[in-house]
């Protein structure tokens, strides 16, 4: 069996630090970091989805942490074809967005110029130097939205985001369900095994337009899963309400042995809890690496 580690989508959501999960001395970005890193070995960051990040800020990250942690980093959401606020753009790739006249608050990767894009792609990469140069960079999520389904251009889009970050690496969350119907989950998961980009498991909701089904399987040496949790409010718009979901025991002890039999497959197996309300990603994830043993 491969090695796993588990972890949280969040250590500075302002709902954990009001939990009390601190302790009263972590009282500092810095600190806090330090004291999760004591706790889990994995952690993904969501605020790079949100703005390009610095890369003093990952150099922060990696000093702040000891060897062997590892950071998941979501990509920006210009590079997964989400909307993206143009003032989330640095400010010369905004002067360059307004150049054709339009004045749009959000942009999508279609009405960017190619050049703006990869000047996008490049920085954020930059960024994250000093987490690879660290050994501490595991795989950069590509979520893809509902509006993403399979086909030729999607898949050579995938294709070419994972050749653009190489050496670093992609791992590949969908959000249309198209992607893992019967009919094309073989199809999908033998795409992403030919390319070596990892799949991202996931436990969601079901019954939504965006609904994944739960189907674990490594497509390469990593394998990734992210716990979503199973809010009735999976379409608020309040992110509280659509991931405020606590995993209970018997859950968790449920999902133990098949995060085992995943980890048979692949060399290395990520579990990450993105129920990031409160406290109850964290303590879900110290339950699940109990019941793992790890």
């Amino acid at each position: 069996m491969g090695s796993i580690l588990v972890g949280t989508a969040s250590w500075t959501d302002k709902t954990l630090i009001a939990s009390g999960w601190y302790p009263p001395e972590a009282d500092t970005p810095e600190k806090r970091l330090r004291f999760y890193a004591r706790q889990f070995g994995l952690v993904e960051v969501d605020a790079t989805y949100y703005a390009l990040p610095a890369e003093q800020t990952a150099a922060s990250w990696a000093e702040r942490t000891p060897a062997g942690f590892t950071f998941n980093v979501k990509a920006f959401s210009l590079f997964t074809q989400h909307p993206t606020p143009v003032k989330a753009l640095p400010v010369d790739l905004r002067e360059a967005v307004a150049s054709d006249g339009a004045a749009k608050e959000r942009v999508y990767l279609k009405d960017v110029d190619p050049a703006v894009a990869d000047q996008a792609w490049d920085r954020f990469l930059a960024a994250l130097e000093p987490l690879r140069v660290s050994g501490k960079l595991g795989a950069i999520l590509l979520q893809f939205p509902p509006w993403f389904p399979i086909g030729r251009a999607r898949k050579d889009y995938i294709v070419a985001c994972a050749q653009r970050v190489a050496p670093r690496r992609v791992c590949v969350e969908f959000r249309n369900r198209t992607w893992m119907t019967e009919d094309n989950q073989a199809e999908t998961l033998e795409f992403l095994a030919a390319h070596q980009i990892p799949y991202v498991c996931v436990d969601m909701p079901q019954g939504y337009s965006s609904s994944i089904p739960p189907v674990l399987a490594a497509t390469s040496d990593l394998a990734v899963v992210r716990m979503h949790g199973h809010s009735d409010k999976w379409d608020s718009k309040d992110i509280y309400e659509r991931f405020g979901y606590r995993y209970s025991d018997q859950e968790l002890a449920g999902w133990a042995p098949k995060i085992r039999g995943l980890a048979e497959r692949a060399g290395t197996t990520h579990v990450l809890f993105n129920n990031c309300y409160s406290n109850y990603a964290q303590v879900n994830a110290r339950q699940l690496a109990d019941d793992l043993g790890i």
